[in-house]
């Protein structure tokens, strides 16, 4: 599979807008998706908000299992860094998220207090594309205040969205200028964060199902009626295809249709609660 990269020039303008943006802000909430958690830090927004509080979110956290969400926020406590377990369509969740930015804001709400002072606090929401970081403020505000979408790329500039106590500033999906960790660029590939016009799907596809039969073969199994799962990925993907009737005249593998299908598959939870790390 060729190197994915994918650095599009308004990400340059989105970084300087949150660089003249972050002194403004009391918070960050960095959102990451649950399925590839660890692909989704970008560290040069991590630097970006050394100097600010930072709650993490594990986001579309409905797709994996609560095992694994549990497993995730461990691993970024151990690290010291504040994260919660997040799904949009869960109230009870985005309460708790709500508790998360609350307790990083009380000691400056506090001295705020002392002087008489009450004020809506800014937060601003950022993380690389197609996170749900619109659909998150929605769900938080009650009301659909931010453009979503399902593809990479919907948010194209700054959103101020006043609640009661809140300002939540909505940001642009950013990623690193490069990838280093090509497993991680696959994984945000996967998801849905890097842009589909240039990813050919079909080798995704193939990397895709190598991936998932050694880490979620019961799902291929139950999905696809796959049971041979050493056997090499294009074998797998042939298996797809004939499971699906993705076959051209003369019984040809209809490949294309077959790799859209599966990454499909993935991407809206069709092949089971997954997280990719």
């Amino acid at each position: 599979m060729k190197l994915i990269q994918w650095f599009p020039g308004h990400m340059t303008k989105a970084m300087r807008m949150m660089e003249e943006n972050v002194k403004l802000v009391d918070c960050v909430v960095l959102v990451l998706d649950a399925r590839a958690a660890f692909a989704c830090v970008n560290p040069k927004l991590e630097k970006l908000f050394q100097d600010k509080p930072v709650v993490y979110v594990l986001g579309k956290s409905d797709l994996v299992e609560k095992s694994d969400a549990a497993r995730l926020c461990a691993a970024f406590a151990a690290q010291g860094k504040t994260a919660v377990c997040v799904s949009a369509f869960d109230k009870r969740t985005v309460g708790k998220l709500y508790e998360r930015i609350e307790e990083s804001l009380a000691e400056k709400r506090e001295r705020y207090r002392a002087k008489g002072v009450t004020k809506a606090f800014r937060v601003m929401v950022a993380g690389i594309p197609n996170t749900g970081k619109s659909t998150l403020i929605n769900a938080f505000a009650g009301a659909k205040k931010a453009v979503t979408g399902d593809k990479a790329g919907v948010t194209k500039g700054k959103q101020w969205i006043r609640l009661e106590n809140l300002e939540l500033l909505d940001t642009p999906g950013t990623m690193p200028p490069s990838f280093e960790n090509q497993t991680y660029a696959k994984h945000l590939a996967y998801i849905g964060s890097i842009n589909d016009e240039i990813l050919d799907f079909e080798d995704l596809a193939l990397e895709l199902l190598g991936e998932l039969a050694k880490i979620a073969p019961q799902s291929l199994n139950e999905k696809y009626g796959i049971e041979n799962f050493d056997a090499p990925p294009l074998e797998l993907y042939e298996q797809v295809c004939r499971r699906r009737g993705f076959l051209l005249r003369g019984g040809e593998y209809d490949y294309e249709r077959c790799a859209k299908a599966v990454i499909d598959d993935f991407r809206k939870g069709r092949l089971g609660k997954i997280a990719l790390e």
